[in-house]
């Protein structure tokens, strides 16, 4: 059950022991998101919580409990995810009505919140009574994408796990212990995918090549002056991949330190622009994407004269 990602291992451990130990908090607030896997440590974390008889910190798998989990149908274990866009007031309020009944496996009663930073401001102070005052063995796992964007009375009621995204270097192990073939460091595709899981996708379907391709392209584009092919023919599922592509190249430049003062900061707020752009690209329509990419070609051709 437990994701084999290494990154997790510590707060893996740090869980099992407390577990172990009968020192399981009422409410854990768990700060890292999906795409770095998140939800899979959250859904570790339920699935020790309500297992009869863990073996050496994992689910045994074999149990009632472990069951029943795997079959999605333990009746002691409670996800809430978004419906559409939010979590609503009244989901919040079916789940602190749920988790009010007696456990029916005579153990944990759990419930996992999934991208909790979702819930409208109601629902999250309809959730503030149960992590006060959650009732004996009941265990609330937050997981959150943007832990920042929850608000501070939630965030004060619930342990915070200890977990970090994945370093270069982990993330580059972990990517060639997956995918043997590997001879590159792919860390810097890490911005565009998102998350080590993405990103461990986009090795998988191809993906991460063409990104590869899209960058090197860029790059090619602002030493000519010119366009190339490969940025020509974008589609429209490209570009905004394709415009954090630039705003890396930008940023690389940047750091490079063979800039004057001037042209700093005249790339910097070009690197500005390019993201701008990125945002309100979301929410228009038809937009020229070969007008656009030559226009950021033809400021920075402008900028480096």
């Amino acid at each position: 059950m437990s994701a084999n990602l290494p990154w997790l291992h510590d707060a893996q451990q740090q869980f099992a022991a407390q577990r172990r130990q009968g020192m399981l908090p009422h409410a854990m607030l768990l700060p890292l998101a999906e795409a770095d896997g998140g939800v899979a440590l959250g859904q570790y974390m339920a699935a020790l919580a309500l297992c009869n008889a863990p073996l050496a910190d994992e689910p045994c798998g074999h149990c009632k409990s472990c069951q029943l989990v795997n079959a999605g149908n333990h009746p002691d274990f409670h996800l809430l995810q978004a419906d559409g866009n939010q979590i609503k007031v009244e989901q919040v309020r079916g789940l602190c009505q749920s988790l009010m009944n007696t456990a029916q496996q005579g153990g944990f009663r759990v419930a996992l919140i999934l991208r909790c930073e979702r819930m409208t401001v109601a629902a999250a102070n309809a959730l503030l009574k149960t992590l006060e005052e959650p009732g004996a063995a009941t265990l609330l796992v937050l997981q959150s994408d943007r832990p920042a964007a929850l608000l501070p009375t939630v965030v004060s009621r619930c342990q915070q796990v200890q977990v970090a995204r994945p370093s270069a270097v982990q993330l580059n192990q972990w990517l060639h212990s997956q995918y043997p073939q590997l001879n590159e460091d792919l860390a810097w595709c890490l911005p565009i995918a998102g998350g080590a899981l993405q990103l461990a996708q986009y090795v998988a379907d191809g993906y991460a090549a063409e990104l590869k391709k899209l960058k090197t392209a860029w790059q090619k584009s602002l030493e000519s002056g010119h366009l190339s092919q490969k940025l020509s023919n974008l589609s429209a599922e490209q570009l905004f991949d394709a415009l954090k592509l630039l705003y890396q190249v930008l940023q690389d430049e940047m750091h490079a330190g063979l800039l004057d003062p001037l042209q700093q900061s005249q790339v910097a707020q070009l690197a500005a622009r390019v993201m701008k752009d990125n945002q309100q690209l979301m929410l228009m329509a038809n937009v020229n994407y070969l007008a656009l990419c030559q226009s950021y070609v033809l400021e920075y051709k402008r900028l480096k004269k």
